[in-house]
């Protein structure tokens, strides 16, 4: 080590220790203890992220703390940390990166059809008319497997009957509903 770093580590080390003996430190402790609440919700206000807003608080805080000595009025403390985080967003806002470029034309996405809730009611009106046109058990176990979702043994369960006869007489069910000429246009 030169002697002129020697010098600059112990004049900094001299400075750190009479900061550190300062009071400064207790009352600004008290002070962010008393005031973080608001102040945060201060920085919450000017920005959209809540860890953006305890990162521009604590830079905020840090920028207030640097200047506690020179801070004459601390009734006013609340005043200069707020002018301190909109001045630190301010230039974070500045500095941020644009990835917006112009261009000649738009990059708009290909519209996608959507599906009209029209024709989406009719294919409903068009299925429950057929539906209705099933014998009653046949009707019941369609409705209780397909619009209820439940499996070939709760349906059983719920009517009565074996397994085997859900499954077949769901698969005649099936069977007409293809073939219901008010449903054929739909396919």
């Amino acid at each position: 080590m030169t002697v002129s770093m020697v010098s600059m580590c112990t004049s900094a080390s001299k400075a750190a220790t009479r900061t550190a003996s300062h009071s400064a430190y207790p009352s600004f402790a008290s002070y962010v203890r008393a005031r973080q609440p608001v102040l945060l919700r201060t920085a919450r206000s000017l920005t959209a992220n809540p860890s953006d807003a305890e990162d521009l608080l604590q830079t905020a805080l840090t920028k207030t703390y640097v200047a506690w000595d020179r801070i004459e009025d601390h009734r006013a403390l609340d005043g200069y940390v707020r002018r301190a985080l909109l001045n630190t967003r301010t230039s974070q806002w500045r500095k941020r990166k644009v990835d917006e470029f112009a261009c000649d034309e738009l990059p708009e996405p290909e519209a996608t059809p959507v599906a009209d809730p029209a024709d989406q009611q009719v294919l409903r009106d068009a299925m429950w008319r057929a539906i209705m046109k099933l014998p009653a058990r046949q009707r019941a176990m369609v409705v209780l497997r397909y619009y209820e979702d439940l499996s070939e043994v709760q349906t059983a369960e719920v009517l009565g009957v074996s397994v085997g006869t859900v499954k077949s007489a769901v698969s005649r069910a099936l069977g007409k509903l293809r073939e219901d000429p008010e449903l054929t246009p739909v396919r």
